[in-house]
């Protein structure tokens, strides 16, 4: 009927492209919509996150879908219109499994999550989840590819036959890729570093643990930066993990007052000020120690813990203030480096 109405091959084909694609788009819009009012009252947001990252892949198949349907109106010839029609379904494929990978991320993802809250270690179980997920990515593109392959024709059997010869000699060209990966596995399973975790490494940069993939780990510095780390070189170097074996962490401000200050009093004001500090905890127990007699002052350290590492620094910066107040309150002399200098005649 529209061969009759239109005799343009290429109007035919431009119009059965945009409307098929606007009345199929609508049609989805429509089902989508309908499905959110059903599950609007669930206990869990599940169905509105499948909502959402379905709706680009659905978006790109129905595309793939109305091209494959107008492009009939075009005549190619038999072998072009042979290959052009494999491509559009290869392309189908795609968005079908595109859609299936949106879907099964979320599910792993929300069961992964009420793991982790169930066990506590959401550090391991996080990243254990990106490494899961780096190899099911892995998993699903070489399954869109075997699929695509055998609809094409090509005899799978002898293909997974000659990758499995050629397997051996890629595990060979690829020793230091495998490293990292068993590498990655290693530092998870080991609990070494978490998500999350403060660490030093042993040539230096100090960052937050953002990552860790199936090759590589990426700490954040506190300049902003990223550092990407190997997972081979990560599980054979020494780490210093602040966030370990539990989040508290101990709190060090050296501070000299001058000769003749009366020491008791020294320690009491300083005790008294290190216990207003935000984020403070009473245990282990703070104090302050006399250490030692030095050339212009008498050295002291006020020792104390607070409640997550993440919470050091502005303790420590808090602490030297309500020291350095305290102290010049209480009228005790704070010195700075001098040298006395006696002439005889």
């Amino acid at each position: 009927m529209l061969e009759n109405l239109i005799v343009n091959d290429y109007l035919r084909f431009v119009i059965l492209l945009v409307g098929g694609f606007i009345v199929l788009r609508v049609f989805v819009w429509i089902i989508q919509k309908v499905f959110a009012k059903l599950t609007e009252k669930t206990k869990t947001d599940l169905d509105d996150l499948i909502l959402k990252k379905t709706s680009k892949p659905l978006t790109f198949l129905v595309f793939v879908i109305v091209l494959r349907v107008a492009i009939e109106e075009l005549t190619f010839g038999a072998n072009m219109d042979d290959i052009i029609n494999k491509a559009l379904f290869s392309l189908i494929i795609v968005g079908i499994f595109l859609v299936v990978y949106a879907i099964f991320f979320l599910v792993i993802n929300r069961g992964w999550k009420k793991i982790s809250e169930k066990n506590r270690s959401k550090g391991k179980n996080e990243g254990l989840f990106h490494l899961l997920m780096g190899t099911l990515k892995v998993v699903f593109v070489i399954a869109i590819f075997l699929v695509i392959l055998n609809y094409w024709g090509v005899e799978i059997g002898p293909l997974l036959a000659g990758i499995g010869i050629g397997g051996i000699a890629i595990a060979f060209a690829l020793q230091s890729s495998l490293s990292n990966v068993f590498g990655g596995v290693s530092i998870i399973l080991d609990e070494s570093v978490r998500v999350g975790d403060l660490v030093t490494l042993s040539d230096g940069p100090t960052g937050q643990i953002m990552k860790i993939g199936l090759r590589s780990t990426k700490i954040k510095t506190f300049d902003n930066e990223v550092i990407i780390v190997p997972n081979g070189k990560l599980a054979d170097s020494n780490i210093h993990n602040i966030a370990q074996p539990e989040p508290k962490s101990r709190v060090v401000i050296p501070f000299g007052v001058a000769y003749g200050s009366d020491i008791e009093k020294v320690k009491k004001v300083v005790l008294a000020e290190i216990k207003k500090v935000e984020n403070f905890i009473e245990e282990p127990a703070p104090s302050v120690r006399f250490l030692e007699m030095a050339d212009s002052s008498l050295n002291f350290k006020a020792y104390f813990f607070v409640n997550s590492f993440e919470n050091r620094f502005a303790a420590i910066d808090e602490a030297n203030t309500r020291i350095y107040n305290a102290l010049n309150k209480a009228k005790i002399e704070i010195p700075f480096p001098q040298m006395d200098v006696h002439v005889k005649k």
